[in-house]
């Protein structure tokens, strides 16, 4: 057995936080990641920093918090330049590191300090333009599973065939056997990684699923499974208005959720399709860890880059800071024999970011660093009742509905950096943030606009003058 531990870090792409059994969600099933979380500690305050795949994926990467990796927004084809990385310093710490599936990174072969990257990014626009990549970098020709497909089911054989589109709330099953879903395709290639990998070395694998991001496409089983239930709705408050629903809803790939309640009802069974047909696919990768007999000496840890709104405020997609976006899961399973006293089948109120991955990884390999944003989790697995900070500072550039936001594990303010609109939760009393801002919290409000103030007060774009907030000023996806 190797001294050191190995680590699976799994990650899942667009997957809400509250879309698990051990979550308590009423209608999603997740047997193998609700296994997880009673085999280790389940963070119920586990946010995104910036809620979309590239700069959430950057503050994983690096451990740096988004003022710093620079990526506050979308923007395809920006090159990753980073000194220090997460696969980079497990690799100098004796591990053997391996990426399967979604890195999203650019140029999109990459490495970001892995050994090695078996790719599958899902289907991106930029990669896809015809007149606008080099035969490298061209997506079906450097993406792995595109490769894979074309070899197995003809040269014009593509992810989008079922007709769905890559940001879509249009919804449909699978049309391929279910041995050709990319998750799948995950699975089976980190699975081979167990076949492969040098047996004198821990490893780290990076298993990076796409889904359930759209295409929402489940095999039918998993559809049908939530098609015949009887599901709750999306979360609708007491604040909301339907013009812009009114306005896009019918459009398929609007930033709103259909209008069509039929189509709300396939929407959501797909996600939810999606989630469990995932989540079986893990076990199939724990039971080959059982059979590698590398179960009881792997530390696994489940995650995402970003939630969901999937109608939420209806509301479709990411880059808010609502709950269903921003909120996302992290379980950090092991044995007492790799972390000694881990409070396993424990909850923690503790808040915690995806650039805590890095030094939390790096800790149980036995390599501490420096100069990074995150903080290590480890204690919090010993005693859930710690805390590594008291708040998430979280930032989105999205042209007019850019903001900013704090979030505690009580509550939550949310200043919308173009128009100066301020928005209030109590999250403790409200996590489905049905209930607007009834001017009650007013004093609660000037402590957590203070905070942000205080976050903002140097940064690039001008966002505080005087001490107050400034909506307006320039934002770009990426700082200089």
């Amino acid at each position: 057995m190797n001294r050191k531990p190995n680590i699976l870090v799994i990650m899942a792409d667009q997957f809400r936080g509250d879309c698990m059994g051990n979550a308590g969600h009423p209608d999603v099933k997740t047997p193998y990641l609700d296994t997880l979380a009673g085999r280790g500690v389940a963070f119920d305050n586990a946010y995104s920093a910036c809620p979309s795949c590239i700069a959430a994926r950057a503050g994983f990467h690096t451990g740096l918090k988004p003022e710093h990796h620079k990526r506050v927004g979308y923007e395809d084809l920006v090159p990753w330049r980073y000194d220090r990385t997460i696969a980079g310093e497990m690799a100098k710490a004796g591990y053997y590191t391996k990426c399967v599936g979604k890195m999203h990174v650019h140029p999109s072969r990459s490495l970001q300090g892995f050994h090695h990257v078996e790719l599958h990014d899902g289907y991106l626009h930029a990669l896809r333009y015809q007149d606008r990549n080099t035969y490298f970098e061209a997506q079906r020709n450097s993406d792995d599973y595109y490769h894979w497909l074309r070899n197995e089911l003809g040269v014009d054989a593509d992810s989008i065939d079922t007709g769905l589109e890559c940001n879509s709330w249009c919804a449909r099953p699978w049309c391929y056997d279910e041995k050709y879903h990319p998750t799948n395709w995950v699975t089976d290639r980190s699975i081979d990684f167990l076949r492969t990998r040098d047996p004198e070395k821990p490893f780290f694998l990076f298993s990076s699923y796409l889904k359930p991001h759209p295409p929402l496409d489940p095999p039918k089983y998993y559809y049908d499974m939530y098609m015949d239930m009887d599901l709750r709705g999306p979360a609708i408050g007491d604040w909301e208005t339907t013009e812009d629903l009114e306005k896009y809803g019918a459009i398929f790939d609007s930033k709103t959720g259909p209008k069509d309640s039929f189509l709300i009802k396939q929407m959501m069974a797909a996600y939810y399709g999606l989630v469990t047909h995932l989540d079986h696919q893990i076990g199939k990768l724990i039971q080959a860890l059982v059979e590698h007999d590398l179960y009881d000496n792997t530390i696994i840890i489940f995650t995402a880059d970003h939630g969901e709104e999937l109608g939420d405020h209806h509301l479709f997609r990411k880059s808010r800071a609502y709950e269903g976006s921003s909120h996302i899961p992290l379980i950090i399973s092991a044995p007492d024999s790799l972390i000694p006293g881990i409070r396993r089948g424990e909850r923690t109120d503790s808040l915690a970011e995806l650039m805590d991955i890095m030094p939390t990884v790096l800790e149980m390999a036995g390599r501490k660093m420096e100069g990074l944003d995150g903080s290590s989790l480890c204690g919090i697995l010993k005693d859930t009742k710690k805390t590594v900070r008291q708040y998430i500072h979280g930032e989105h550039s999205y042209l007019d509905l850019s903001s900013h936001w704090i979030v505690t594990e009580k509550d939550k303010y949310i200043w919308n950096c173009a128009t100066g609109k301020e928005e209030y939760f109590d999250l403790e009393k409200d996590p489905r943030e049905l209930a607007g801002d009834d001017g009650k919290h007013e004093d609660r409000k000037k402590i957590l606009r203070d905070i942000l103030i205080n976050e903002l007060e140097q940064r690039e774009e001008g966002f505080v003058e005087d001490g107050k907030l400034i909506p307006g000023r320039p934002y770009p996806p990426t700082l200089s």
